[in-house]
């Protein structure tokens, strides 16, 4: 039973909610920006010691290779992810492109200077660094504007209050939990990547329950990863679930979408199983399999999904394998019903 005895609305218990409140909010700003400060310096220094490196007579391109490789390796053992090749090189390009470190803003994050990295006019690089850090744009926020190409459409436009106004209506500031959530943030860090930053409450408790079925089936299915990070270039995607299926010998990817399910989902599935192939598949592995499973509140869908080239043998015989589609969609529909229903009953109490 709540406490009675202090009411909300009372004015001297409101100052005080929002004295805390400010107090809690600028401490979380204020760790926004030193971490963001302390990775960004770092990334910067370590980009330097790279290009110096190769400067003093070792510039090639088999020595560069073959460093990187092995200060990835050993990087990596220390200090966790976030410094495998790409990532260097991107450090390397960082020093290249941004030659002084006080030009610097230092409010955002690495991922937005890696974002900013594929614009090569001085110019436009340095104005979408400002604009971003001044209106305080999120990593897709800054795609967004430099996909839309709006710095170049503000110097040829005539109408330059209609582009700017455009700008605003589709933008908000970035919120710190964004921050928290910023892959490069947990790994520079060294913390681990909780599936539950990535997954909403009635997404979260399926992928459970989904977990659970198929370890309980007996059929061969072997956990391996939860919101299992898979990055390319400038993006991150997350499968659901990994699991290695030990007698069919190979990966099973699984998606979970709590809506209707698309061409675009079909699409993305079979992105994710060539990514997967090309970062994680052994030799001795068959090709991996997806499963995309549509969560809607009256109807489950199912698609399995394996690539095109794939031999004909091991696709009749995954078929005997995993559950069928049926087994999956009633166990699905059975898990949401009840879900749903206690999500209803907490609400209540």
């Amino acid at each position: 039973m709540k406490n009675e005895f202090v009411k909300t609305n009372d004015e001297s218990f409101l100052t005080l909610y929002k004295s805390i409140s400010s107090i809690l909010k600028n401490a979380r700003e204020n760790a926004y920006k030193a971490v963001n400060f302390a990775m960004v310096t770092s990334y910067w220094s370590i980009g330097k010691l790279i290009v110096e490196d190769e400067q003093n007579g070792n510039a090639r391109a088999e020595y560069g290779k073959a460093v990187l490789e092995q200060l990835s390796e050993k990087l990596t053992a220390e200090f966790g992810k976030g410094f495998d090749s790409s990532n260097l090189r991107y450090m390397r390009l960082f020093y290249n492109t941004f030659p002084i470190c006080d030009t610097l803003r230092h409010e955002l994050s690495w991922s937005h200077y890696r974002m900013l990295l594929r614009v090569k006019d001085e110019k436009a690089r340095n104005w979408y660094m400002n604009e971003a850090a001044d209106q305080t744009w999120s990593t897709r926020q800054l795609d967004r504007q430099i996909s839309v190409l709006y710095y170049e459409r503000l110097l040829s436009s005539q109408e330059k209050e209609s582009v700017t106004l455009e700008a605003k209506e589709k933008m908000a500031g970035l919120e710190t939990k964004q921050f928290i959530h910023d892959p490069y943030v947990l790994e520079f860090l060294n913390l681990k990547d909780y599936p539950a930053l990535h997954e909403s409450t009635i997404e979260q408790a399926l992928i459970d329950n989904l977990q659970h079925f198929l370890l309980e089936l007996g059929t061969g299915f072997c956990f391996e990863s939860r919101q299992k990070l898979m990055r390319y270039e400038d993006d991150d995607f997350y499968v659901d679930l990994v699991f290695y299926h030990s007698v069919l010998k190979c990966h099973v990817l699984i998606d979970l979408k709590l809506g209707k399910l698309t061409h675009g989902d079909v699409g993305q599935m079979d992105s994710y199983i060539r990514m997967f192939d090309a970062q994680y598949k052994r030799d001795d592995d068959n090709p991996t399999i997806g499963i995309i499973l549509c969560s809607e509140k009256n109807e489950a869908v199912v698609k399995y999904s394996v690539l095109a080239d794939a031999k004909q043998i091991f696709a009749s015989k995954y078929e005997l394998a995993l559950p069928k589609p049926e087994e999956l969609e009633k166990q699905i529909k059975m898990d949401r019903l009840l879900i749903e229903e206690q999500m209803k009953k907490d609400g209540d109490e």
